[in-house]
């Protein structure tokens, strides 16, 4: 008589995995930011991703640095309770909120300092260039407490060569990393990617440089894209991507090569372009629904890109976001 085979649970496999190489990396949040979804704002999170850089400006205003500690505090906790270790974060650096997210990083960090690594990056979503909100003066203030430094190439529409001149010239200067937000749009136009791989080859920041979601290199033809990885590649450049993030992207009637709305993780990383994840929102108006699951946000991934490569989704959730959150060579 056959033995009964016991069924595979492979998600048990892939969590101990996980736990082995030292737990989850969260390679990109938004966590000054999070738990700040309310009954009366809940309709803002129909509007444009373009429309909600600024929608924030009254929260910013509006936020004390306790609130933002507390706001802080409640997603740190969530993610060490499923076993996060290292979490990099962008916060709000500007003329709305000023210092007030620094303040509470600063507290944050010193909180949980023996539980997790936690890296701070500047968000500048009033671009460098807008004199009225003395974008650049806030720039620079994040710049200078900032682990890394954040871009985001959307907010100078434009002037997007500038933007990687200030921001890869001002890390070169300091000695940082920098983590951009590049192709966000899923559309053919976009070749922001491709710019911030030649930018980083120019001032000499191979190795130094992270993309995040990429969503629009899916959009273009398979010896586009191709070309893309072949530069990325030569710039050393690494990548996050945020599955659960891009799932709700709006459609469009843009014709492109048929693509899920995620990072092509499963094209890049043949080309050796190591990529982590990232959950990006958290119960905000960007994204109201999201908990920062990160199980959820790496089955998302195997799926949406359709990885069956274990070590590799191991890595993505691991060693990769170490290298990424420049923890690790």
């Amino acid at each position: 008589m056959k033995m009964k085979q016991d069924y595979w649970n492979i998600r048990e496999y892939l969590l101990a995995e996980i736990k082995k190489k030292g737990g989850w990396v969260n390679c990109h949040a938004h966590i000054d930011r999070a738990y700040t979804l309310t009954q009366d704002n809940f309709e803002l999170s129909e509007r444009l991703r373009s429309e909600k850089w600024t929608l924030n400006d009254e929260l910013r205003r509006n936020s004390s640095v306790d609130m933002i500690y507390d706001r802080m505090c409640r997603a740190v906790e969530t993610m060490l309770g499923q076993g996060v270790t290292a979490l990099g974060s962008f916060i709000d650096v500007d003329c709305n909120v000023k210092d007030k997210a620094i303040l509470a990083a600063i507290k944050v960090r010193e909180k949980y300092q023996s539980d997790m690594t936690i890296k701070y990056l500047n968000q500048s979503s009033n671009g460098l260039f807008n004199e009225a909100k003395k974008a650049r003066e806030w720039f620079e203030i994040g710049a200078e407490f900032a682990d890394i430094l954040g871009g985001l190439l959307k907010a100078d529409a434009g002037r997007e060569a500038e933007h990687l001149d200030i921001l890869l010239g001002t890390a070169k200067k300091m000695g940082k990393m920098v983590h951009c937000h590049v192709d966000e749009l899923n559309i053919p136009e976009e070749k922001e990617t491709l710019l911030l791989a030649q930018k980083t080859i120019e001032y000499g920041m191979q190795g130094r440089v992270v993309g995040i979601h990429g969503i629009s290199i899916n959009a273009r033809t398979l010896a586009e894209r191709n070309s893309v990885y072949a530069l990325m590649k030569e710039a050393q450049l690494m990548f996050v991507s945020c599955p659960v993030s891009w799932l709700n992207e709006r459609r469009s009637e843009e014709l492109s090569p048929i693509h899920n709305p995620i990072t092509p993780v499963d094209e890049m990383y043949r080309f050796g372009i190591p990529i982590g994840m990232g959950s990006d929102n958290i119960a905000d108006i960007w994204m109201p629904f999201n908990e920062a699951d990160m199980w959820l946000d790496l089955r998302v991934l195997l799926e949406a890109a359709r990885i069956h490569d274990l070590p590799q989704l191991i890595a993505i959730a691991t060693t990769n976001g170490s290298k990424i959150l420049g923890l690790s060579d």
